[in-house]
């Protein structure tokens, strides 16, 4: 008890002796003891460690360093595997690699166009067969959740997000909440009733139209690097819980995420054949969707890129692509200052990927009612809104508009003067 030191590790040792107390009762022989306390000596050493440590991951987030390099490896066909190419992702704390990830290239991809083909046209499950895997993924999830929600596995999880994503700890943790909550509400009965079918009478006796719930089949995923967790997650449980079997490909940069993510499932009870797991760069990822072949692929990503994909894949792809968001400022808003510093964090914060950042701003009038010594005031908070809008404030102030026209005007001499002072210079040096 000595040697735990604390109120835990007591109670560990106690469950030790206790276990050993009933192996002895239970060999009741000389060798049966010599055996409870190799077993006891053996297990001792790990006993806190084992309180402390979630079971699955196979690496630790707050050690992840460039003499401790986390490694990150490929899935497919139930198997983890390496690949002849590595790709170093840089510490953003100070610049050096510090996650070696396993970049499948172009000559390698074969078995993952073999295992996405065998998947058949129906799924690996659907109404009419196999049925009990809508259960087994109810169960699945139920587990899954309760992991989530042991405090060492929600901090891992949170810690991990944040080596890898420019989040503060309780963006990283809503991540890891709202990813937890998912899986709860599709515990148990939840998945069998997702997949609720109809039927509609037909216009004479014994006619009847059946309506059900059908997979895809082959199935793939690509997901970006903003929400490392919850994005890839929430698309990857529901594609399997309606049967497909996808392969995802997540942003390199935070992959790790999802692979000890992954890991996580298998020990909750997901087959390891049921998802293909790939780290990749774009164009090995074009051509194995183009050999493969998937009945349909979910994108979320930039616009230039899903356009491209709707044209290789001649329109099977379902796509969550960049948007178009917009603020309204009613004339209740007082805190102009305060709605210059949310569009900051809408446009800037984690660089910019928060799916907030809006691209239009409309202004009631009476806001733009201030005293001329307030004046100085807004127009800075504007022009920082503007710094990343595509539309201008509008008002009929005369005041404003005045002191707003005066403002960009001199903003454009500033520009035009900088712009003749450098061909001035530039002629002086090149002639």
């Amino acid at each position: 008890m000595l040697r735990f030191g604390s109120s835990r590790g007591i109670r560990a040792a106690l469950a030790s002796f206790t276990i050993l107390s009933l192996a002895m009762l239970r060999f009741g022989s000389s060798r049966g003891i010599r055996a409870a306390l190799a077993s006891f000596n053996a297990s001792a050493p790990f006993a806190s460690r084992s309180i402390h440590s979630p079971p699955f991951p196979t690496v630790a987030a707050e050690e992840i360093s460039v003499s401790q390099p986390a490694e990150v490896l490929n899935l497919v066909q139930g198997k983890w595997k390496a690949s002849s190419s590595w790709n170093s992702i840089v510490d953003p704390l100070n610049g050096y690699p510090f996650i070696n990830v396993a970049e499948v290239q172009e000559a390698e991809i074969k078995p993952f166009v073999e295992s996405l083909s065998s998947c058949p046209k129906h799924g690996l499950h659907n109404p009419l067969r196999s049925p009990e895997r809508y259960l087994m993924f109810g169960e699945i999830s139920a587990k899954a959740a309760h992991m989530l929600g042991q405090p060492e596995v929600e901090k891992f999880f949170s810690r991990l997000i944040q080596r890898v994503s420019p989040k503060s700890y309780t963006q990283a943790l809503g991540e890891v909440q709202v990813t937890r909550k998912f899986l709860e509400n599709f515990s148990g009965d939840q998945v069998r009733f997702l997949a609720r079918s109809f039927a509609v009478p037909g216009n004479h006796l014994g006619q009847q139209s059946n309506g059900y719930r059908w997979p895809y089949g082959p199935v793939a995923i690509i997901t970006p690097f903003n929400f490392p967790l919850e994005i890839p997650l929430l698309q990857l449980m529901g594609a399997l819980y309606m049967g497909n079997k996808p392969v995802l490909k997540v942003d390199s940069k935070v992959s790790i995420v999802m692979e000890q993510m992954l890991r996580l499932l298998h020990k909750c009870g997901l087959p390891k054949e049921d998802v293909d797991f790939i780290n990749s760069d774009g164009i090995t990822m074009n051509k194995l969707l183009m050999e493969a072949k998937p009945q349909m692929t979910l994108f979320t990503g930039s616009s230039r890129v899903a356009e491209k994909l709707a044209a290789d894949l001649k329109g099977r792809v379902k796509l969550e692509d960049a948007g178009f968001g917009w603020k309204i400022l009613g004339p209740d808003v007082q805190e102009v200052e305060y709605v210059a510093w949310v569009c900051d964090q809408d446009a800037y914060a984690c660089s910019g990927q928060k799916c907030s950042a809006q691209s239009m701003l409309f202004m009631h009038e009476i806001v733009t009612q201030y005293k001329q010594d307030q004046l100085n005031m807004v127009l800075d908070a504007c022009e920082r809104m503007h710094a990343h809008l595509t539309a201008a404030v509008v008002s009929n102030d005369q005041l404003f508009l005045q002191a707003r026209s005066l403002k960009i005007l001199s903003t454009v001499y500033f520009a035009l003067y900088f712009h003749i002072y450098s061909l001035i210079k530039s002629k002086e040096l090149f002639g």
